[in-house]
């Protein structure tokens, strides 16, 4: 067993602090969902560290505006905006074909969480449309990018909701079980893990690393579908437990060291939380990993699976 990652920073660590020394200057990286959020603080921390960043977004109006924010903020004006909607394969496609050049960090970062259930034109359950098959497609799709970079990082963002469901691979898309938005969350979230574990297998020798993170709880248009009262009903299902938010600059901190600390160089297919790796196991509702989101054999099926998916 290797030995857990312990870095020195913590849950109340920023973005910032994290990146503090670090320079990414000729360096490219991609955000997803870099218009919202702790996408943004993501984004802002690598432009600050002098990376040339790419947001990758639905609303391109909101992208720019964010890009002008940033470039503002840091002094970087290599801050570019791209069309990107992860539950249009179409538009994956696009993207991928217009990227052009060496890749050294993927930050996949959008998502949606416990979603009303909508269906792709394929007749994929959205969250896992969106969540994992859209990255998944976005990932292998850059993968030629990634290994021209030499030590490249792609950071999947996962979270502690992974706990809620395995992948369920004899129904992924709800079609013959009902529909529940959170395990239907947190099965995409487990996605997320395993697609770190399968793709650092696969992709080792080609230098390209890919770890799994929780960033926390922080506040964001992320949970639109969540009303306070839902918020109160999950806190009493946990025994009451006061939820602990992280501002959008330490929710983004984990994020900014999985992809860019020399603590982690050679580190892949592992799953962290408050800017250290994770211990195996179920500790609370909010911490650890579960042992299923690193099953090897199920990361395999779940490659294989998403494969025929998106050849279908």
């Amino acid at each position: 067993m290797t030995d857990r990652i312990i870095t020195p920073f913590t849950a109340e660590s920023t973005a910032a602090e994290v990146i503090a020394g670090i320079d990414l200057t000729g360096r490219r990286a991609i955000v997803t969902g870099g218009s919202s959020g702790i996408g943004i603080e993501t984004a802002r921390a690598l432009a600050g560290a002098g990376a040339e960043v790419t947001l990758a977004v639905r609303n391109l109006e909101a992208g720019r505006r964010t890009a002008a924010d940033i470039a503002g903020t840091t002094g970087n004006e290599r801050v570019l905006v791209a069309s990107l909607d992860l539950s249009d394969q179409a538009s994956v496609a696009a993207f991928v074909a217009g990227w052009d050049g060496p890749l050294h960090m993927l930050i996949n970062n959008a998502g949606v969480m416990a979603a009303p259930l909508t269906r792709t034109p394929q007749g994929w359950e959205m969250q896992f449309a969106t969540n994992h098959l859209g990255h998944f497609a976005l990932a292998t799709g850059l993968h030629g990018a990634l290994a021209a970079a030499g030590g490249a990082r792609v950071v999947s963002v996962s979270s502690s909701a992974h706990h809620r469901s395995p992948v369920v691979f004899d129904d992924i898309h709800f079609e013959r079980r009902p529909y529940d938005p959170w395990s239907a969350y947190g099965q995409s979230k487990t996605a997320n893990v395993l697609f770190a574990v399968e793709a650092t297998r696969r992709w080792a020798e080609d230098g390209i690393t890919v770890n799994a993170l929780m960033p926390g709880g922080i506040r964001t248009n992320l949970q639109r579908h969540v009303s306070d009262e839902e918020l109160a009903r999950l806190r009493a299902a946990a025994g009451g437990a006061r939820m602990m938010w992280k501002t959008p600059e330490q929710g983004a901190a984990t994020s900014v060291l999985v992809a860019t600390s020399p603590l982690l160089d050679g580190v892949g297919g592992r799953y962290f939380e408050d800017c250290g790796e994770a211990e195996v196991g179920v500790l609370s509702a909010r911490n650890g990993v579960a042992a299923y989101a690193l099953d090897p054999d199920a990361a395999a099926r779940l490659w294989r699976v998403s494969s025929e998916m998106l050849s279908a």
